[in-house]
C-alpha cells in the first residue's frame, strides 16, 4: 500500500472519473524520473519526445497546462512558465547570455576613448557666450587634469600650450592646435585667440587657452610704449578690464595648474591684476553652505590653483644664477599675500637646468620657469666662426648660450606641469563630463557675479 504511486500523483476526484487502466502497474516507474529536473530540461531542447510521454501517463483533464510549455521553445520569457524553479533559473540563465553573445561589438565600441582632437574649439566665444561642442570629447573617469594659460598680447600663450599639449618645435607653427599669432595679426596689432579654446589630449589633460588680459593700467602702458592695441580693444576700459577678470577668476575656480606668461620682466600691472583676480574669484562650492562667502577667505574650504610664472623668450642673461635669484625674491614679494599655489610646485634647480647650483641655492623658490627664443636654436646651430689668432679646434664647438637647448626646457617643462597634484575642485570628485557641467556653472555665476559689478562699478 505505500509503494502505491497513484495515491501521490494523482488526487481521489480525478481517479473517480477515469479509473486507471490495467496497465496503470506500469505507471509505478514513471514517478521517479518525473521527479528528477532532468525531464524538464529536456523539453525545451528536445522538443515534445519526453514531456508528451509523461504527459500522456498523467491524468486528461490537466492534460492542456503541460503541452504548453514545450510549445515556445525558442521564445523564452513569453512561454508558460512551469511551477519547478528549476526551469525559471535556466530561463533568466539564458537571457542574460544571448545579449552579450549577440552584441559584443557594442560592447566594445563603449571601452573606446572618444575620437583624438586635432585642433582646439571654442569653450567660450568672442562674445562670452558658453559652447557645448567640448562635451563630445569627455569621458566619465576622473583621473583629468585642467591647465590653463594667461597672458599679456603676444607673450607666446598659444605656442605654448601646443607645445604643452600636442605639438613639437620643428612642427609648422601653422599646424598648431592653439593658432598662434600670424605676421598679418601683429602688424594689425590683433590678438589671435579671442575668448577661450579648448583642447583634451589623449592622456586626458585639458588645456585652455585664452585672450589676452588686459587692464587699465595694462593699456596704459601698452599705449605709453607705442605697442599697438587690437581694434576690438578700442572699447570702455571697464569693458575689457571686465572680460579678462572674468576669464581670470574662471580659471583660478575651474583649473588644477594656472600658468602666467610674460615675455620681460616684469609689470607690477600683472601682478595687481593677478591680485584682483583672486579677490573676486568666486567661492568654491561646498556641501555646507554656512561657510560659503563671495570673497572667499575661508581657506580650509575654498580652493586655489597652482600658480606657475613662465618667463618666455629669456634672454641668456636671465639664466644667470644672479639673476634667477633676484627674479624668484621680487616674485615671492608681490604675492606675499595671495593664497594662490606660486611656489612648492614647481622647481628649474630639481630638473638639472642649472646642475651647478645646490638644491638650497634660492632661499625662496617660486614656481618660475625659463624658456629662451624658439629662433634661438636656428642661431647656435651656425658655430663663430675661429678668429686669425684662435685656434681651429674652437671652430668645432657650437656657439655658447648659457642654457640647455629650447627643446630640452619645454620637455622639462612640460613634466613638471603634468606631474603636479591634482586638488579636489569641489567637495566631490568630478568626472570629465562633471566638470564640464561645474565649469558651465561657474563661468554662468561669474558673468553674474556681484563682486564683479560692484567693483566695475567703482571703477567707473
Amino acid at each position: 500500500m505505500q509503494k502505491t504511486p497513484i495515491i501521490l500523483s494523482k488526487p481521489p476526484a480525478e481517479r473517480s472519473k477515469q479509473p486507471p487502466p490495467p496497465t496503470a502497474p506500469a505507471a509505478p516507474p514513471a514517478p521517479a524520473p518525473l521527479e528528477k529536473p532532468i525531464v524538464l530540461m529536456k523539453p525545451r531542447e528536445e522538443g515534445k519526445g519526453p514531456a508528451s510521454a509523461t504527459n500522456a501517463s498523467t491524468p486528461e483533464g490537466t492534460a492542456p497546462a503541460p503541452p504548453a510549455a514545450p510549445a515556445p521553445p525558442k521564445g523564452e520569457k513569453e512561454g508558460q512558465r512551469p511551477t519547478q524553479p528549476v526551469y525559471q533559473i535556466q530561463n533568466r540563465g539564458m537571457g542574460t547570455a544571448a545579449p552579450a553573445a549577440m552584441d559584443p561589438v557594442v560592447g566594445q565600441a563603449k571601452l573606446l576613448p572618444p575620437e583624438r582632437m586635432k585642433h582646439s574649439i571654442k569653450l567660450v566665444d568672442d562674445q562670452m557666450n558658453w559652447c557645448d561642442s567640448a562635451i563630445e570629447y569627455l569621458l566619465d573617469q576622473t583621473d583629468v587634469l585642467v591647465v590653463g594659460v594667461l597672458g599679456l598680447q603676444g607673450t607666446g600663450k598659444s605656442m605654448v600650450m601646443s607645445l604643452l599639449s600636442a605639438n613639437t618645435p620643428e612642427e609648422d607653427q601653422r599646424a598648431y592646435v592653439f593658432r598662434a599669432q600670424s605676421a598679418e595679426m601683429k602688424e594689425r596689432g590683433g590678438n589671435q585667440t579671442s575668448g577661450i579654446d579648448f583642447f583634451i589630449t589623449q592622456e586626458r589633460i585639458v588645456f585652455l587657452d585664452t585672450q589676452p588680459i588686459l587692464s587699465p593700467s595694462i593699456l596704459d602702458h601698452l599705449i605709453n610704449n607705442d605697442r599697438k592695441l587690437p581694434p576690438e580693444y578700442n572699447l570702455p576700459h571697464t569693458y575689457v578690464e571686465m572680460q579678462s577678470l572674468q576669464i581670470a577668476a574662471f580659471l583660478f575656480t575651474v583649473c588644477h595648474v594656472v600658468i602666467v606668461v610674460q615675455d620681460w620682466f616684469t609689470d607690477l600691472s600683472l601682478y595687481r591684476f593677478l591680485q584682483t583676480a583672486e579677490m573676486v574669484k568666486p567661492s568654491t562650492p561646498s556641501p555646507s553652505h554656512e561657510s560659503s562667502s563671495s570673497s572667499g577667505s575661508d581657506e580650509g574650504t575654498e580652493y586655489y590653483p597652482h600658480l606657475v610664472f613662465l618667463q618666455n623668450k629669456a634672454r641668456r642673461e636671465d639664466f644667470c644664477p644672479r639673476k634667477l635669484r633676484q627674479m624668484h625674491l621680487m616674485i615671492d614679494q608681490l604675492m606675499a599675500h595671495s593664497h594662490l599655489r606660486y611656489k612648492g610646485t614647481l622647481s628649474m634647480l630639481q630638473c638639472n637646468v642649472f646642475p651647478g647650483l645646490p638644491a638650497d641655492f634660492l632661499d625662496s623658490e617660486v614656481n618660475l620657469f625659463l624658456v629662451p627664443f624658439m629662433d634661438s636654436e636656428a642661431e647656435s646651430e651656425n658655430p663663430p666662426r675661429a678668429g686669425p689668432g684662435s685656434s681651429p679646434l674652437f671652430s668645432l664647438l657650437p656657439g655658447y648660450r648659457g642654457h640647455p637647448s629650447f627643446q630640452s626646457l619645454v620637455s622639462k617643462l612640460r613634466s613638471q606641469v603634468m606631474s603636479m597634484a591634482r586638488p579636489q575642485l569641489s567637495h566631490t570628485i568630478l568626472t570629465e563630463k562633471n566638470w564640464f557641467h561645474y565649469a558651465a556653472r561657474i563661468w554662468d555665476g561669474v558673468k553674474k557675479s556681484s563682486a564683479l559689478a560692484e567693483y566695475s562699478r567703482l571703477l567707473a
